[in-house]
């Protein structure tokens, strides 16, 4: 340790910084400039009050840059190196105090939370700002945290001119002046809102914060929470390779996890969550996490559940499946009180991980009509997003959400149009007001069909046709060559899924509109069999239950060869058993000629996943393509697995099977 006290002084002194305030005038803060020879000064000079650089080896980092710049960083480098310079340790106007002895009481620090967090602009901050003189230094960290919440664009600020607002500047200039005397919560708080305004990491503010930093690191003592913080700043400033960042993770490991409390937990995962955690390091101690995080999920309250949740997607702990189980369970208890940021959160882990149960399901049901007129339209999106992806038909969820899609679909962007109407096609289901929801579509599409992603406009319109909504009026734009091309991805390939819809769409419009006389589909953008596109547009059989239907049709017709299976049809779609019949009535053995038969029967062995995960309703893809077939001349007989399921003897399976296929025809025993 005190090899690090004598670097870290030695950094110190060449960067012209003293350990505690110099006593005397202060002059007005230098800003990042040329020097009158043309070389640009170095963050060392700007960070004192020298004429020339102070370091005699040259300057520690020199800017490429030969032109003024402003106080904060534009644009955010990876390993955020490269900034501008921002020097807050001149005189500025207004001044604060940050309290040492006599601290705000909690209630003054509970009001000044809340009023900070009413303020929906940075000028509102800075003015809540001037109305206190006095302030703890962990509400001047939460008031930086809020700019940075109001100001912060991805990797750069909306507005870099507001870090020269004389308000912020004073607040900055008494953080760096108290330094040795903040807490050590208010200490990585303030680092950590730092980095999220994209300050120079070179300044006198940022360096004295981080030698703080380090000193208190070295002594042992910070909490969970701090050192989680901490590590979440030096993340942001130095990446993965950060030397301050292994010994924050070092110190909580050495932590013991039973001790930990729940704020503890959700930290670290959320510090995991930032980075740390996706280099693969860390294995034993986020298996570790897991399991204790199972043991209190019954205390966690619905931030603590969506925050967690969130970093097992973002960490793709798919080996945590006890511990989404828990969450889930316990996510039903809070599903009225989640926020809508929460709830979608939620959803989002729950379809990536593919999971849900009944009580939560039961639990939506009863909270989307209260929520479907009022609530954002991305959480009302998910909604549907996690029913359409579990194959769960909800009723009272689909027609409400229906009927407020009518009356709020000009508010949703069109990705969430599409991703709201395509499970209405996905499980076969049309609302009481579909006309209403389906001219909605309509419009939508007639306004504003330039604004749709190719793929996303396509999604949408195959998952028009599954519900018979077909959509005349737009397909002659889909098939034309200039959307193919934007279909398909530079240099690769068109997509089997997106070739298969394509297919689907044009035969369907040739089937059942026969008044439709549009462009056609090329031929090299057809496929031969929806089969082998992914599964999208057909499933393939079950295979345990097409073994209990073939035996019994080895009984039923005397052999094996009067029947075919997985029979492909000149319409893309695979039968999955095929009976030919003769104009008397008499079955032909299935390699006779196609000519020659006068009825052809198409069994469609329907298992779980061909239907919807809660009701006994062929999905979309499956409802159409029975459809069709009866369209093309078969006789489709449905053997659904749930009919199946009931029957216990060879005997009864061949007494079902005669029942079904040959209703009027009374059965010989061979």
């Amino acid at each position: 340790m005190a090899l690090k006290l004598i670097q870290r002084r030695l950094l110190l002194g060449q960067l012209g910084i003293q350990r505690y305030p110099p006593v005397g005038p202060v002059f007005p803060t230098r800003l990042l400039r040329t020097s009158p020879a043309g070389r640009p000064s170095c963050v060392a000079c700007l960070c004192t009050s020298a004429s020339c650089c102070i370091r005699k080896q040259g300057c520690r980092k020199l800017q490429l840059d030969h032109v003024v710049r402003s106080l904060a960083t534009i644009t955010r480098e990876p390993s955020f190196i490269g900034s501008s310079s921002v020097g807050f340790h001149r005189d500025s106007f207004p001044r604060f105090r940050l309290a040492q002895q006599h601290q705000p009481t909690a209630a003054e620090e509970q009001a000044f939370q809340q009023r900070l967090g009413s303020c929906s602009s940075s000028w509102q901050v800075f003015k809540l700002l001037r109305t206190v003189e006095i302030i703890s230094d962990t509400m001047a960290a939460a008031a930086l945290h809020r700019v940075a919440d109001l100001e912060q664009d991805g990797n750069s600020l909306k507005d870099p001119s507001m870090l020269e607002n004389h308000t912020i500047r004073a607040l900055c200039f008494q953080v760096e002046q108290d330094s040795g005397q903040l807490t050590d919560a208010g200490l990585v708080s303030a680092l950590l809102a730092c980095t999220r305004l994209f300050l120079d990491p070179w300044s006198t503010l940022m360096v004295r914060l981080v030698s703080e930093s380090q000193e208190r690191l070295d002594r042992g003592q910070m909490s969970i929470g701090q050192l989680c913080t901490l590590g979440q700043a030096m993340l942001a400033m130095e990446g993965h390779s950060s030397v301050m960042l292994q010994e924050v993770m070092e110190q909580i490991q050495k932590q013991e996890l039973s001790q930990w409390s729940l704020a503890d937990l959700i930290a670290v995962y959320r510090l995991m969550q930032s980075g740390v955690g996706e280099v693969g390091k860390y294995r034993n101690l986020m298996n570790a996490m897991h399991t204790h995080a199972v043991s209190i999920t019954f205390r966690m309250d619905p931030a603590a559940v969506s925050q967690l949740l969130s970093a097992l997607v973002t960490l793709n702990q798919t080996q945590a499946m006890p511990l989404v189980i828990s969450l889930c369970k316990q996510a039903t208890r809070h599903v009225p009180h989640f926020t809508d940021e929460e709830l979608t959160l939620v959803l989002e882990a729950l379809m990536h991980f593919g999971h849900s149960d009944n009580y939560f399901v039961e639990a939506i049901e009863r909270y989307v009509p209260r929520m479907a007129f009022t609530s954002q339209p991305e959480t009302v999106t998910k909604v549907m997003q996690f029913f359409g992806r579990r194959n769960i038909l909800s009723p009272p969820v689909f027609d409400v959400i229906a009927e407020s899609f009518v009356y709020r679909a000009d508010d949703y962007s069109t990705s969430q149009v599409a991703r709201q109407i395509i499970p209405f096609g996905k499980l076969g289901y049309l609302p009481p007001n579909a006309g209403d929801m389906f001219r909605k579509v309509e419009t939508t599409l007639r306004t504003r069909f330039s604004q749709f992603r190719p793929r996303t406009l396509l999604n949408l319109l195959h998952s028009c046709i599954l519900v018979e909504r077909f959509p005349v009026n737009f397909v002659s734009k889909v098939f034309s060559s200039y959307f193919l091309q934007h279909l398909q991805e530079e240099g690769t390939k068109m997509d089997p899924i997106v070739l298969a819809q394509l297919t689907q769409l044009y035969m369907t419009l040739k089937l059942e509109c026969p008044f439709y006389e549009g462009p056609r589909l090329l031929p090299k953008f057809h496929v031969k069999s929806f089969l082998i596109s992914g599964h999208f547009v057909e499933t393939p059989v079950d295979t345990h239950l097409y073994h209990s239907v073939k035996t019994g049709l080895v009984d039923l017709l005397g052999a094996r060869s009067y029947f075919g299976s997985k029979v492909l049809t000149p319409y893309c779609y695979t039968l999955d058993v095929e009976i030919k019949l003769d104009e008397d009535g008499y079955v032909l053995p299935a390699n006779h000629d196609d000519d020659d038969a006068y009825r052809r029967i198409a069994l469609c062995i329907d298992g779980p996943m061909r239907f919807s995960t809660n009701k006994r309703q062929l999905l979309g893809k499956e409802a159409i393509k029975q459809r069709q077939l009866r369209l093309l001349g078969y006789e489709v007989v449905q053997i659904p697995f749930y009919e199946m399921e009931k029957l216990r003897t060879k005997t009864s399976v061949v007494e079902y099977l005669h029942q079904k296929i040959f209703p009027h025809s009374y059965r010989l025993s061979w």
